[in-house]
């Protein structure tokens, strides 16, 4: 078996509230194998988005560790957890967080300036990715522009421009209706099949959490197999 693209081990956090203590994950193991999809499930405050945040690299565990392509995300500085995470990991949010003020096209491109790549081939590469996306007639528009599916599409393909070893999507259609979800999906799965990028999904949409090669569920503050 390859080695996995992201591997957490030990994961805890906890948070205070009202002068008591509550551990919402209680030593997370992980691990997502290259081009591996993965659902995680869970119920409403069980901790789904935090661990994919401590995943991502945006939220540093109270102990444990996380290593994405063999390199420890918490025993280095954060100007470099911030290059790891921008070169290696991609991000797709139940809303898109796109530039309102930038096209489809300079918001897929954005990544690629943050790496330092010339605008050209940023350029050329986000367009490549948006004709993969179905978008080659929207590179010029604005998110205000596009409906709902269009956004989450060019906010996919800004999550790839970079190659990244493993895309993490917090409820990635639960903003759309069923038949737009339908669309998105069908784009992830063609999109992980042609480019071997591994996915982990947190979502409550139990039937798309079928379709992935693995889904787990957070029971308690642990990881369990569904």
């Amino acid at each position: 078996m390859s080695e996995p693209v992201l591997l957490a081990e030990a994961i805890r956090k906890g948070f205070q509230e009202g002068g008591k203590s509550f551990e919402i994950l209680k030593g997370v193991d992980f691990h997502v194998q290259p081009g591996e999809r993965v659902a995680i499930l869970g119920s409403s405050g069980s901790g789904k988005s935090t661990l994919l945040n401590i995943l991502g690299g945006l939220d540093k565990p109270d102990s444990g560790e996380v290593s994405v392509t063999g390199e420890s995300l918490y025993s280095i500085s954060e100007r470099k957890r911030s290059s790891l995470r921008n070169q290696a990991l991609g991000f797709v949010y139940q809303f898109h967080h796109l530039l309102h003020e930038f096209s489809a096209l300079e918001n897929v491109a954005m990544p690629q300036l943050l790496a330092k790549v010339g605008t050209e081939a940023a350029r050329k590469r986000a367009e490549a990715l948006l004709v993969q996306v179905g978008l080659e007639h929207r590179l010029s528009h604005k998110p205000s522009q596009l409906s709902g599916g269009e956004r989450q599409r060019v906010a996919i393909a800004r999550a790839l421009v970079n190659d990244p070893a493993c895309v993490l999507m917090d409820e990635p259609t639960g903003n759309l209706d069923r038949h737009t979800a339908a669309d998105v999906q069908s784009y992830l799965d063609r999109l992980n099949a042609e480019l071997g990028t591994a996915f982990i999904m947190v979502t409550h949409d139990l039937g798309l959490a079928q379709k992935m090669d693995r889904t787990l569920e957070l029971v308690d503050g642990e990881l369990k197999a569904v």
